[in-house]
């Protein structure tokens, strides 16, 4: 317990030091995170999603936000913009209590729980203090500390996926009923958040009905499935009639697919971004985290347990491999709403917001990477931390610095342009 609570703390210290680092020169917020916390200040103001009021009044004048404009046209005489409605909520008390800088503290929170969750997740792969190594060197890398306190639902979607994919492992060893329920309820909490966060949500779902179902717990695996299921039909019902649509996007002014793709063809012509989720000079993870190439070490060494059969040889092995397999296929859920299900991965973002959300699993990955080269792991670790403290130190001290999206004095000061730009 000291051990979480360490790293917890450890990582809350790192990421209140972001609290205030601006967006764009001049500006603490960007555009979508305006938006997002003119939704709460009706919430906490008014009582509802109506934002006729906060535009009448400017409301983000009081945060010296940008100019914002209406992104959504009226629906039965409301002014509801495509926000949704989970994430406002969430925050809503938090704006009420102590403005925008509480939203951020609530978010900096948020994601310092999902990184030590991710550490408890790296245990299970893992002896310390590897575990432990590869939660924090992936918790104070560039792009966590940057979406720490960005106002999105990132921290709270990190969260929830990784207490569900936790929770989910745990069943699998004892199917008890009450941690069904809280791993259920996690799975049908991500739509409400955003809805990119529903992929990722339904691998762990589906793995979750496969082990109960073998286990034999249908009773289990059905409230399971009813607090999903219930929980899909309320967001349906509920967005159909605020928003006029199945999501939230529905009530947006500007046309055309929300992913800016119009059909399978268009689809297809963004498979490079797969590599640019990693190499891409403004998105990708290698430019901003190197550590996480460590993940790529950890899936060769899953890939070499199963065709070499190690779990038969090896106790634990099985457990290992489990693991592994579920992790790797939420971080490739995430890469996939971030390629597919996104205009483009550049943004106001260092690392698309999909990706960001499977950090603290990816660093469970990390984790059993840097135990297998530990030598090319403290490499990578040395070049992440100088990264991330060139980016504090830039992004605190240069008045034409921002984060949302990065520009100013910030790794790698422009040597990322030998990178290709696939975004």
């Amino acid at each position: 317990m000291r051990r979480w609570l360490a790293i917890f703390l450890l990582l809350l210290v790192a990421y209140a030091a972001t609290i205030g680092l601006r967006a764009a020169p001049g500006q603490r917020y960007s555009g979508a995170e305006a938006h997002r916390l003119l939704t709460a200040a009706s919430i906490s103001e008014d009582g509802d999603l109506d934002l006729r009021d906060q535009y009448a009044q400017r409301t983000w004048d009081r945060w010296d936000g940008p100019v914002l404009r209406p992104t959504a046209g009226l629906t039965e005489g409301r002014l509801v913009e495509p926000q949704g409605i989970g994430f406002p909520l969430l925050i809503a008390p938090a704006y009420a209590l102590g403005g925008p800088t509480l939203v951020e503290l609530q978010c900096a929170l948020l994601l310092a729980l999902a990184f030590t969750l991710g550490a408890a997740l790296a245990r299970r792969l893992v002896p310390e203090p590897w575990a432990t190594r590869s939660a924090l060197l992936v918790g104070l890398s560039p792009p966590a500390l940057a979406a720490s306190t960005t106002v999105a639902p990132v921290a709270a979607g990190a969260v929830l996926i990784t207490g569900g994919a936790l929770l989910a492992l745990r069943i699998r060893e004892r199917p008890r009923l009450r941690w069904t329920f809280w791993c259920a309820a996690c799975l049908a909490l991500t739509a409400w958040l955003d809805v990119h966060l529903a992929l990722p949500g339904a691998v762990i779902a589906v793995a979750l009905w496969r082990w109960l179902r073998r286990r034999g717990r249908a009773f289990t695996g059905f409230v399971a499935l009813e607090v999903v299921l219930t929980s899909a039909v309320v967001f349906i019902t509920v967005n159909d009639r605020v928003f006029g649509g199945l999501t939230p996007v529905s009530s947006r002014l500007s046309g055309g697919s929300p992913t800016g793709a119009e059909d399978v063809a268009q689809q297809l012509e963004r498979l490079p971004r797969i590599l640019g989720v990693f190499v891409d000079r403004e998105a990708g993870l290698i430019r901003w985290a190197p550590v996480v190439v460590l993940a790529l070490v950890a899936l060769v060494v899953l890939v070499r347990s199963r065709r070499e059969r190690l779990a038969s040889f090896i106790a634990d092995q099985i457990d290992v491999e489990v693991t592994s397999t579920l992790l790797a296929l939420i971080a490739a859920a995430g890469v996939a709403c971030a390629v597919f299900a996104r205009p483009s991965l550049h943004g106001p973002w260092l690392a698309p917001p999909d990706v960001v959300v499977i950090l603290p699993c990816a660093a469970a990955l990390v984790a059993l990477g840097l135990r297998r080269q530990p030598r090319v792991g403290a490499a990578l670790a040395a070049v992440t931390v100088a990264g991330a403290v060139w980016f504090l130190a830039g992004a605190r001290l240069d008045d034409g610095a921002g984060t949302a999206p990065p520009r100013g004095p910030l790794p790698l000061g422009g040597a990322e342009r030998v990178l290709p730009d696939l975004g």
